[in-house]
């Protein structure tokens, strides 16, 4: 299975979008307090849009926490790690795959990354800018990690209980 990880995620739209993200690609979404806001319904409703019922997520009080209850394969986005996501192999038919992403301002500590550097990752970028958006990062790393997986179980077409596959030649 594949899992979003949120530590200390600040900002309820990023989280929301997130949400939709899950959502879409049948991922568990973990969220690891402090949360810099409430995950009432009004709070990320409109990023996740009518999508909150699909998302299976569990709250965690600190990372200890989180660990303790989940095993797996972890790897950290981060802009101090070294090596691009399509270098690192997700196939993991025995283990799951939680990509870890830190909060908005300060990302993942430093005593957290140091534990697990070969599996510390950085989205390639020019030195214009120190990182992208949270749930843009999500989703990218979350579709490179169903791309070497072959998109396990997702659509790879429209599926019929919307418009359906043939809705352009209709």
């Amino acid at each position: 299975m594949n899992h979003v990880v949120l530590y200390h995620p600040e900002i309820p739209q990023n989280t929301g979008n997130i949400m939709r993200t899950c959502a879409a690609t049948d991922m568990f979404l973990h969220l690891i307090e402090p949360l810099g806001f409430s995950l009432d319904i009004k709070s990320v409703r409109r990023s996740a849009a009518n999508y909150l019922e699909h998302v299976n997520y569990k709250v965690y009080k600190d990372w200890d926490h989180f660990a303790s209850e989940n095993a797996g394969d972890y790897f950290f986005l981060t802009r101090y790690g070294q090596k691009p996501p399509d270098k690192m192999n997700f196939n993991k038919e025995d283990k799951d795959v939680y990509l870890i992403f830190g909060s908005e301002s300060s990302g993942i500590p430093k005593e957290i990354l140091s534990n697990h550097l070969d599996n510390c990752l950085r989205l390639p970028m020019t030195q214009k800018v120190r990182s992208l958006n949270l749930s843009n990062t999500v989703a990218i790393l979350a579709y490179e990690v169903l791309r070497q997986q072959g998109y396990n179980e997702l659509f790879k077409h429209e599926p019929e209980s919307l418009k359906g596959k043939d809705f352009l030649i209709k």
